[in-house]
């Protein structure tokens, strides 16, 4: 009669949110948390408190643990829709929410440029709308920033930025939990960007330093990041008592960097520029003479896909690289974002130092 009973609450329970079955089964008691973030959009990290990233992250690790290590089915999206709007290809990103997702027990919905045509046969307003009532989140991966913005202005459900022009999030999420996975904790470590003064950039600057980590940033002239990035990021590194240093200089970024970081020359919708871009970058190729420069317990990050003129394979193959890894959390820090914005559920798992 108990069981019997207990499979009635359950079922009720997956038709209001499946508190239940996090409360009494696999998941156990859930902890308190100050953090509360569901019904929230991420568009940037910007918008979040050291506090918040640091959620995502501990959830990123508790799921992890709790089903690669332990092998725990954790239905926490069950009965849960996405949204996947992609007008820009991806691997990693396609790959890590579909499965991520799935794995949660929910259902990803997948619509590229030939489903669904932004703000050009109907408007990001209506498109907004119609998802908000299908769907109860979306991710969207685009090439202007301001759509994110309209599509989260319009919504009524989480809007999650999968990259834009400005901002790419979510891959910072998993270069964070890689990094405390090595080296047990981000406060202090100095982070040496090579490249260009991108969406992987900026979203470094709207985050480090709410960790205590350093930015020593070298982009090419011309290539540098957003004027009012930098100003913001300026604030932080004051607020946080951090330093941000930004040069011409790869070496210069690079001297006494725990963390080598570099990505492509050429983004997507870049590739006229291909030519000139390439004559601008010569010299910020990461190589083992960049490393010789770095701190003793240097490591090396990508977000890939890679091309041998950012990086060569000596550095990109060696022990020091982190690059898959790196890959495999965008699959783990997706799953807690979604999770955290989407129900109550609370790690179980052990704070980890940050």
């Amino acid at each position: 009669m108990l069981f019997n009973l207990r499979i009635l609450l359950n079922n009720a329970a997956l038709r209001n949110g499946q508190r239940f079955v996090v409360r009494n089964f696999r998941c156990g008691q859930p902890l308190q948390n100050k953090v509360q973030l569901k019904g929230r959009d991420l568009l940037t990290l910007k918008n979040f408190t050291g506090e918040e990233i640091k959620y995502m992250l501990w959830l990123s690790a508790d799921l992890k643990f709790r089903i690669k290590q332990k092998g725990e089915y954790l239905p926490l999206l069950q009965g849960k829709s996405l949204g996947m709007i992609f007008e820009k290809r991806s691997t990693r990103t396609r790959l890590s929410t579909e499965t991520g997702f799935a794995l949660l027990g929910g259902h990803p919905c997948f619509l590229t440029t030939q489903d669904i045509h932004l703000g050009v046969n109907e408007s990001l307003t209506d498109t907004a709308r119609v998802l908000s009532s299908m769907t109860d989140a979306v991710l969207a991966r685009v090439y202007k920033q301001s759509d994110l913005d309209i599509l989260a202005k319009e919504a009524s459900i989480p809007i999650v930025n999968g990259l834009s022009d400005l901002y790419h999030p979510i891959q910072i999420l998993a270069d964070y939990l890689t990094l405390q996975e090595h080296y047990g904790s981000l406060k202090g470590l100095t982070l040496s960007w090579i490249g260009d003064g991108n969406n992987i950039l900026h979203s470094i600057m709207m985050s480090a330093a709410k960790f205590g980590m350093h930015i020593q940033a070298a982009t090419p002239k011309g290539y540098e990041p957003d004027p009012s990035i930098i100003k913001l990021a300026e604030q932080y590194a004051k607020e946080n008592s951090t330093k941000l240093s930004l040069t011409n200089d790869p070496l210069e970024a690079a001297r006494g960097g725990n963390v080598l970081i570099t990505d492509t020359w050429i983004s997507m919708g870049q590739e006229e520029e291909k030519k000139k871009r390439l004559q601008a970058f010569k010299g910020y190729q990461v190589t083992m003479k960049t490393a010789e420069v770095a701190a003793s317990d240097w490591t090396f990050l990508h977000c890939l896909p890679r091309k041998p003129e950012e990086v060569d394979d000596e550095v990109f193959y060696s022990p020091r690289s982190l690059v898959f890894p790196e890959a495999e959390n965008r699959k783990w820090t997706i799953m807690a974002v979604m999770v955290s914005l989407l129900t109550d559920y609370s790690p179980q798992l052990q704070k980890p130092k940050f």
